[in-house]
């Protein structure tokens, strides 16, 4: 029987689910784990998806955890300027063997002093805000630097759990993990990339992330100074 392992996911308003969910199902196959949703309260969380997940905990109930991981999305910002929230990030990650994070996921993991100097991973879109908060971006699918393991946007979190589930369990098991989903990705487009994708696809995203949540970079450059970075 593997060591037990507890997994604390962070669930916050606006939260893209597949950040979540996509290592959550991974993760949960590590064998001999508990795995916990945790928000400030046990109310229902709207996810960018329009549907709610379940908190099975509260901060109060989860003052420690074996591996901490932080989702992105739309809601980061709002969760960065959260001094709750922060606060669980720094108590729980003191003691957890791994600290990680998916997507924006990551800005959270910085604004909360978790990420200064190392090298870390983000969506694209946002990667370079890294540096805001002492960390270093890296452009790659899955960053590992020390105890710290870091997604890129979103799909990338099944990548990022299937590599932490090596680091943990072996690469057998994650070999294992990864057939037993039919991981074996094929998209139809190769537009997964903006080194790829055509220019207009491009302009479009940012208009998109504009339209929902204007001027988040510079809200994020905002955090960052009044949290003395």
């Amino acid at each position: 029987m593997p060591e037990p392992l507890h997994i604390a996911f962070l669930l916050f308003p606006d939260v893209t689910q597949l950040d979540l969910t996509g290592p959550a199902q991974v993760l949960s196959r590590l064998g001999n784990v508990t795995l916990d949703l945790v928000a400030k309260t046990r109310d229902p969380v709207r996810t960018d998806a329009l549907f709610d997940l379940l908190p099975t905990a509260t901060f109060a109930e989860v003052p420690r955890t074996d591996i901490l991981c932080v989702p992105g999305g739309f809601g980061t910002v709002a969760a960065m300027e959260d001094a709750e929230t922060l606060a669980w990030l720094r108590q729980v990650a003191a003691g957890a063997t791994w600290v990680t994070s998916v997507c924006t996921g990551s800005l959270l993991l910085g604004a909360a002093g978790l990420l200064k100097g190392y090298r870390a991973g983000c969506h694209w879109g946002s990667r370079e805000q890294l540096a805001w908060f002492g960390a270093e971006p890296v452009a790659e699918r899955v960053v590992f630097d020390r105890n710290r393991a870091t997604g890129g946007g979103v799909t990338a979190g099944i990548d990022f759990a299937l590599a932490l589930t090596a680091a943990i369990r072996g690469e057998d098991h994650a070999k294992f993990v990864q057939l037993s989903l039919e991981y074996d990705p094929a998209p139809p487009f190769d537009s997964g990339s903006p080194d790829r994708a055509e220019a207009e696809t491009v302009a479009r995203y940012r208009a998109m992330v504009e339209k929902f949540a204007p001027g988040r970079a510079e809200k994020v450059k905002g955090i960052a100074e009044r949290l003395g970075f």
